[in-house]
């Protein structure tokens, strides 16, 4: 396993940012009328905050002096009503806005996946599983700052920053404009700060997913870390990558911190100056104790949503750096390609041809050679040679996995890349040699390529695989439980399972990679015996090592570096005496 990639090859493509314009456009429009409320609750919430500084002059000026009593009560009265107001729109713009942000994410988080999904098979090879999962669930989350109570208190802020403004210049245009010098640096540095924070915030969504992606690694291979005792420099390559995440975070705080610094330092020096500005104009005469209180709270009134901006700003800025990434991975090309892709099998019969193939993973270092075979349908074609010779190539190629550098394959004489890929793959079954299986019970994965069929078809499959011959014998069998990847099952019985899999789903091509590999000799007995089955009228494709297994094929490839060697059937290549015979007579002797 390696270490954390410093850097990722596709990050480090420069792609242009989203904006606050685009977002807003594809994000926000669509919920224009959610927004429009919100906007509506955010500023009765406001114009209602303002009440208490406005009442506060009438206080101070006529009713205390003029110790008027029903003034007074109908004073609190307002006041009351101004903070019952503020109550219910801050519940309400809880209820509305940020319960429509969770539903936003949840939306997303799901067309993330399926974009993630109708990725080609190159993509998977190439990009930590954990790392996809970060990107899926955490990419997306800064979305509630833009649909959210977010970006309706940015807006109700500078609401509210704006008729506080207008309230005060016309309480004493001097002292506003004393306070408007800093709160203008303060917005200045803000805005520098911001574009100094989406970068860090973009890389430390590339940092987590790696991070992740190790973590996930780490977790899935306990038995080899723990069977090499290699413990140590696991923890240690996570502490590298946790540590480049605090790096990062580190990078963010500082930058809010200078804000945050620069805030209290500029605003607090207005506020001094306020105080002897006032206290000035108030024993001068021309500047009343009621006029002065209003003013100080109408200041709070104005500087407050300016420093919550900042905060939201944060935030929004937080949003659209997951958004670049989520965007660069819908705009990825997927699997699919409907617009060349137009050829719907509709008379499947399952002629495999390939004509002059050659396939490389790396440009300029191709792995297959100018292969030409035609396996037809119904027919078993066996694959044979040295490990890394291309077998296993041929086999994702066969089943629409990779796509030729050049040549053609077809598919009852279509172009296989021009044919709509689940017209294609709804015939096709894979059974391979590290077999995957889903945490859940022995019947939901051997269902899971047919989840509605019936018991009848799922019984001649688990018999097909003789899964029953060990279920049997568990308590709650088809029932039980196998644990992450089917940890709890032996090999054999894992790949048993896999073989039942593939005869449920009913295909016409069936791919084999080793299938029979992790058996023990009683098991293979019994699976040859379900595999047999399994291809019975069905063209198939199978690679094994063991040269016994492949004895009834109708064709046998040998593939030597990326070269079809020899071909023929078992006993064609044993009169052959070539390479076949040397595998053959070799495995005879072991």
């Amino acid at each position: 396993m390696q270490h954390y990639a410093q850097k990722n090859t596709s990050e480090e493509k420069k792609k242009p940012n989203v904006t606050l314009g685009k977002a807003f456009k594809t994000i926000i429009w669509p919920r224009r009328n959610l927004v429009l409320i919100g906007l509506i609750l955010i500023v009765i919430s406001r114009l209602s905050s303002l009440v208490l500084p406005w009442k506060s002059k009438a206080l101070l000026d006529d009713v205390i002096p003029n110790r008027d009593f029903d003034q007074l009560y109908s004073l609190l009265t307002i006041v009351g009503i101004a903070i019952l107001l503020q109550a219910v729109t801050s519940f309400l713009l809880t209820r509305i806005l940020s319960v429509q942000a969770q539903y936003l994410i949840s939306e997303l988080r799901a067309q993330v996946q399926k974009k993630v999904l109708s990725l080609p098979i190159s993509f998977f090879d190439n990009t930590k599983s954990g790392a996809l999962v970060s990107r899926i669930m955490n990419d997306v989350e800064g979305i509630r700052n833009l649909i959210g109570t977010g970006l309706v208190q940015l807006v109700g802020g500078t609401i509210t920053a704006v008729i506080s403004l207008v309230l005060l210049l016309k309480i004493s245009w001097t002292m506003t404009l004393f306070v408007l010098v800093p709160v203008s640096i303060f917005g200045i540095v803000a805005l520098k700060a911001f574009k100094y924070i989406r970068p860090i915030f973009r890389k430390r969504g590339v940092i987590n997913a790696e991070v992740t992606g190790r973590l996930t690694e780490t977790l899935a291979g306990v038995r080899v870390i723990k069977g090499f005792n290699a413990e140590a420099q696991e923890n240690a390559a996570f502490e590298k990558g946790v540590d480049r995440l605090f790096q990062n975070v580190k990078k963010s705080l500082t930058a809010t911190a200078i804000m945050t610094s620069t805030s209290t330092f500029l605003l607090g020096l207005a506020s001094t100056g306020i105080m002897g500005i006032g206290g000035y104009y108030i024993m001068q005469g021309t500047l009343t104790t009621g006029d002065f209180i209003s003013f100080t709270l109408l200041l709070g009134f104005m500087i407050a949503p300016i420093v919550q901006m900042s905060n939201i700003g944060s935030q929004l800025t937080e949003a659209l750096a997951g958004l670049d990434r989520t965007e660069e991975l819908m705009n990825m090309e997927p699997e699919a390609d409907e617009e060349n892709r137009t050829i719907v099998l509709e008379e499947f019969k399952g002629n495999i041809k390939f004509d002059d193939v050659s396939f490389s993973y790396e440009k300029g270092k191709e792995v297959l050679h100018n292969i030409t075979f035609e396996a037809p349908a119904g027919s078993v074609t066996a694959l044979v040679g040295s490990s890394g010779s291309g077998k296993s190539t041929i086999a994702g190629l066969s089943a629409s996995f990779l796509n030729p550098k050049s040549g053609k394959i077809t598919i009852d004489g279509h172009d296989i890349s021009k044919v709509d890929l689940n017209s294609f793959r709804k015939h096709l079954g894979v059974v391979l040699q590290d077999e995957f299986l889903f945490e859940g019970t022995i019947r939901e994965n051997i269902m899971f390529p047919r989840p509605n069929a019936s018991e009848e078809r799922l019984q001649i499959a688990v018999k097909a695989g003789y899964v029953n011959e060990f279920t049997d014998r568990f308590d709650d069998g088809l029932e039980t439980l196998i644990g992450e990847r089917g940890v709890k099952l032996s090999g054999g019985q894992r790949q048993r399972i896999a073989i039942a899999r593939a005869v449920l789903a009913d295909p016409k091509i069936v791919i084999l990679d080793e299938a029979t590999s992790n058996l023990d000799t009683e098991s293979e007995a019994l699976i040859q015996k379900s595999l047999a089955e399994l291809v019975k009228d069905r063209t198939t494709i199978v690679i094994a090592h063991r040269l016994s297994t492949i004895r009834r094929a109708d064709q046998i490839l040998v593939i030597e570096s990326g070269k079809i060697a020899e071909r023929g059937t078992h006993d064609e290549l044993i009169a052959l005496q070539g390479r076949y015979y040397e595998l053959y007579t070799y495995q005879a002797k072991i």
